[in-house]
């Protein structure tokens, strides 16, 4: 695909891995629907440097936690930006919670954002376009087990199941791919050192970072021959 003149609408495209994809296509000429929970700020500041690089971008809002506001999204952002593209599943939550202090509000609070939505925005894309090109975000983690974060890890282990499944019944309309990455940011409060000491031994003894994640789904979406696959960028953190 030449991403020139092409629109994306990117879930959590705001803030930290978010923002660092909406500014890679941005540099390669594609106009961006920059989808925003809380981060309403972070995504008019992005919308204007955005368009200060010659693309045209547009903000939403929404908290997607059920399947009308799923649908709203990919409507609203069709009818903002004329015509819808690409879709890039990035946002989602974080917990740790063991299998004993996993409850059925912990289960929600995680699978709808990480799973019940990209499957719902998926499924609303491909009833609003023509064809195009999906990237869903996942996590280095589906390649093992981590019994401390139980919920998030079987969302993103669900979410790689569905992107294959989709790859399948979309084709020849549609490409699905995923990209996993590793540790890239710590999180909100955290310093630098909090990678080193908690994210465990990476081979290539360096994290990626939020730009390399972005170059991965470009490569992704750039090439016409590829789908149902999931890219790794971790360091090679998922062979251990």
């Amino acid at each position: 695909m030449n991403l020139q003149g092409q629109t994306a609408l990117v879930t959590g495209g705001a803030v930290r891995i978010g923002r660092a994809i909406c500014e890679a296509l941005a540099a390669s000429g594609v106009n961006v629907v920059i989808h925003h929970r809380h981060s309403a700020t972070d995504a008019e500041t992005l919308r204007a440097d955005m368009e200060r690089r010659g693309v045209r971008a547009w903000t939403l809002g929404a908290d997607l936690s059920s399947e009308a506001t799923c649908e709203a999204l990919v409507q609203r952002a069709v009818a903002t930006a004329s015509q819808l593209d690409i879709l890039i599943n990035n946002a989602a939550v974080f917990h740790k919670d063991t299998l004993r202090a996993t409850t059925e509000e912990k289960l929600l609070t995680g699978f709808w954002p990480n799973l019940f939505a990209p499957l719902l925005l998926i499924r609303a894309f491909a009833r609003h376009s023509q064809g195009g090109k999906i990237v869903n975000l996942l996590d280095r983690r589906i390649a093992g087990h981590d019994t401390d974060c139980v919920p998030y890890l079987l969302t993103k282990k669900a979410l790689a199941e569905l992107t294959q499944l989709a790859a399948l019944e979309l084709a020849p309309r549609f490409t699905v791919n995923g990209v996993a990455p590793g540790a890239v940011l710590p999180p909100p409060g955290k310093g630098a050192d909090y990678l080193h000491d908690q994210a465990g031994p990476v081979p290539l003894q360096r994290h990626p970072t939020p730009a390399e994640i972005a170059a991965a789904v470009l490569a992704l979406l750039q090439n016409d021959a590829v789908t149902g696959q999931i890219l790794f960028v971790d360091g090679g953190q998922h062979l251990l």
